[in-house]
């Protein structure tokens, strides 16, 4: 149960700097693409405030023998930049530039109800679901990743 208040706390806390720097706004996005138009530089300033701060904060908690809610860290082993990274990368990027959302501000965003920020929600949605089925088909050991939301037993 930490392990749960404790991601909701830090996406409450995600979401209200979203909200504050202005980051759910579509426009935000756009003007910060419109390089030869009138640029916004304002998300990348906030890209580098959360720089600045993930990288003092990544060299503070890596110190520690595990993370506060579960016994160890459990780091990514890939690090080659291959072609499904790149691929994704480019569909991310179309789809930000297009729509003017990313998945953190999209989601906080809908709580403005705009059919637009749904319509966006839903179709990334769709888009997770359907990369999960390519990406990992029925009989693939992660398979189970999609339907197994469950807390496990004992997490508290």
């Amino acid at each position: 149960m930490k392990r749960l208040a404790a991601a909701f706390v830090s996406g409450c806390v995600f979401a209200l700097g979203l909200g504050i720097s202005g980051m759910t706004q579509p426009s935000k996005v756009v003007g910060f693409l419109d390089f030869f138009g009138h640029w916004d530089p304002s998300l990348a300033l906030v890209m580098i405030g959360a720089i600045a701060v993930y990288f003092v904060a990544w060299r503070l908690i890596v110190r520690r023998p595990a993370p506060l809610f579960t016994p160890r860290f459990v780091l990514p082993g890939r690090t080659a930049i291959d072609r499904p990274l790149l691929a994704g990368a480019a569909i991310f990027g179309a789809g930000w530039g297009l729509g003017g959302f990313c998945p953190g501000p999209a989601i906080v965003s809908l709580a403005s109800g705009s059919g637009t920020v749904i319509l966006f929600v839903l179709a990334m949605v769709t888009g997770m679901y359907l990369h999960s089925l390519i990406a990992h088909p029925i009989g693939h050991p992660r398979a189970a990743l999609r339907v197994d939301l469950a807390v496990p037993a004992g997490d508290s």
